[in-house]
This record gives C-alpha cells, structure tokens and sequence, in this order.
C-alpha cells in the first residue's frame, strides 16, 4: 500500500514537473521574443519633419516633386535660414540639417555655426519677407525673392534689402533634401533662369 501510494506521488510529482517545464520553455520563447521586438525598435524612432503649414495640394514622384512642394519648402527653407537670432538660431540650425543632403551636411554645419557665433557676437538678427517665388520643376529648383532685414542690438544696420536666394532640391526615396541654397546677386525678375544652380555646396 506504501509502495503504491508511492509510486502516486511520484507520478504527480513528474506531472507537475513537466508542466513547470513546459511553463517556463513558454516564458523562455516570451522572452526572446520580447528582446527581439526591442532589438527591432531601438535605433528606429524617425522624427518627420514638415513645412509648419501645407496649404496648397503637390504631387510628388519617384524622383520629382511639384512646383507647389517645392515653393512650400523654398519658404520653409529661408524661414530657418533667413530669419534667425542669437536664441533661435541654434535649434534652426538643427532643424534645418535634416534635410540638407549627405553630402553637403558637413558644409552646411560649419557655415552655420559660423554664422550662428557672429549672431551672438554682435546680438544681430535677421528676417526675410519673401516677395516672389520663381519654380523650375525640371531642375528642382527655386528662386526666392525678397526683403532681408539686419539689426544689431534691436537697431537696423540699413534699410532692408531686396535679395535673391537659389535653393535647389533632390527628391528621392521619398524625401526631398536641400542641395544648394545660396544668394545670387543682382538679380532682377526674369533675368535668371532658375535651373543655373551649378553644383555648389549650400551656403548663405
């Protein structure tokens, strides 16, 4: 009778063994899994940056966007780049070089810290009032025109000017990056056809 009552409990205590088992194979494959997703994840957070206001309706292709995309980023653009003051001139910046192309993002960093120490140096501002906006779909590009504002210590330095700005784009893999945006000097409406971009970093 003890010897059967024995065998009982052992065969229960195998039972409970093998659920106990089989309970934590289940945690173990819960667990790599779990590591799995996180390893996934991490590294994978994208921030998306847009123009702050979309009112006009674009289309874009593989390669391509329209001139309404490219006029939203052109103005997009010269709001960080145009109009900046020692205390925003740092997060533009920062802004700004997530879209600047791979191959120019270097360049345009140190032209805007350059520019952001000359900012805080002389407690000088900018701001730009863009008049007129000229696309040339074909070649990506846009010419901005318009009234660019300087002070020193809240004072202007000199009436506002009438400027011009080139900025050209590449749109790829569905995002459009900055490749060229620098001014053009002495340039009347008309006179430029917008695609003369030439191949030069971006600048100011």
């Amino acid at each position: 009778m003890d010897f059967e009552r024995h065998q009982n409990d052992l065969r229960v205590q195998r039972k409970a063994n093998r659920t106990l088992g089989a309970v934590l194979a289940l945690l173990g494959v819960c667990q790599l899994i779990s590591l799995v997703v996180i390893a996934s994840i991490v590294g994978s957070e994208r921030t998306v940056i847009v123009p702050p206001n979309i009112d006009k309706s674009f289309w874009v292709s593989r390669d391509k966007a329209s001139r309404e995309y490219l006029e939203q980023m052109a103005g997009y653009v010269s709001w960080l780049m145009l109009d900046v003051t020692p205390t925003t001139v740092d997060w533009k910046r920062n802004v700004l070089l997530n879209w600047v192309s791979p191959e120019q993002h270097a360049a345009m960093k140190t032209k805007m810290d350059l520019e952001a120490d000359r900012l805080r140096t002389h407690n000088a501002s900018t701001s730009f009032l863009i008049q007129q906006l000229t696309t040339d779909e074909k070649e990506q590009s846009v010419l901005i025109t318009g009234r660019l504002r300087r002070q020193i210590n809240g004072t202007d330095v000199a009436e506002p000017e009438t400027r011009s700005y080139l900025a050209q784009f590449h749109y790829t893999g569905g995002r459009v990056h900055i490749q060229t945006f620098k001014e053009i000097a002495n340039v009347q409406p008309g006179q430029v056809r917008v695609g003369v971009a030439g191949s030069g970093t971006v600048a100011r």
